[in-house]
């Protein structure tokens, strides 16, 4: 769950589908603050209001919004650079492992111990875990390519099949 550091601020949404099914792009006036995969734009909607208690969801209504078409354009190729401003808050320790996981490329993985490790904290490998959960930002900020020390699946926020799914689809990225 966010804090309240969106408490009376706006977050304009637009929704719209890919390999994944359908997909929810959030942003403030400082950057996208979400990207969420689900089923559903209601389920979806609901998500972004439990995670951003005190803000004001407005829907944009536009698939050609600069903020949306570029994250969307990520999800189908996430070897091309981002070039929208990201507006990720968490707490400190968040922070970093989500700003050590952005610099795992594409179709590439570490593991969780290994992401502790190039943080200076080996021991931290569960609060990692907890901090790649409270992500935000699905495949932007790519916890799905943090798999357990053998190299096997595990956890992810959104679903194991979808983490594979967006594994094998940057995997067939790499390869061509």
């Amino acid at each position: 769950m966010m804090s309240n550091s969106f408490q009376g601020e706006t977050i304009t949404w637009q929704a719209g589908h890919c390999y994944l099914g359908e997909i929810l792009v959030a942003c403030t006036s400082t950057g996208v603050c979400a990207v969420l995969p689900g089923e559903s734009t209601e389920e979806l909607v609901e998500d972004l209001a439990r995670r951003f208690p005190g803000a004001t969801l407005r829907h944009a209504n536009d698939s050609r919004a600069v903020w949306f078409a570029d994250v969307m354009s990520y999800l189908i190729d996430s070897r091309k650079p981002l070039s929208v401003q990201l507006d990720l808050r968490g707490t400190e320790f968040q922070c970093k492992v989500w700003q050590t996981l952005r610099e795992i490329p594409s179709g590439c993985s570490a593991s969780y111990g290994e992401i502790a490790r190039r943080m200076g904290v080996p021991t931290a490998s569960r609060a990692v875990a907890g901090a790649c959960a409270a992500n935000p930002l699905a495949v932007v900020v790519p916890c799905h390519r943090v798999l357990r020390g053998d190299g096997s699946l595990s956890g992810y926020r959104w679903g194991v099949k979808r983490k594979q799914a967006v594994l094998s689809h940057e995997q067939g990225l790499s390869e061509r």
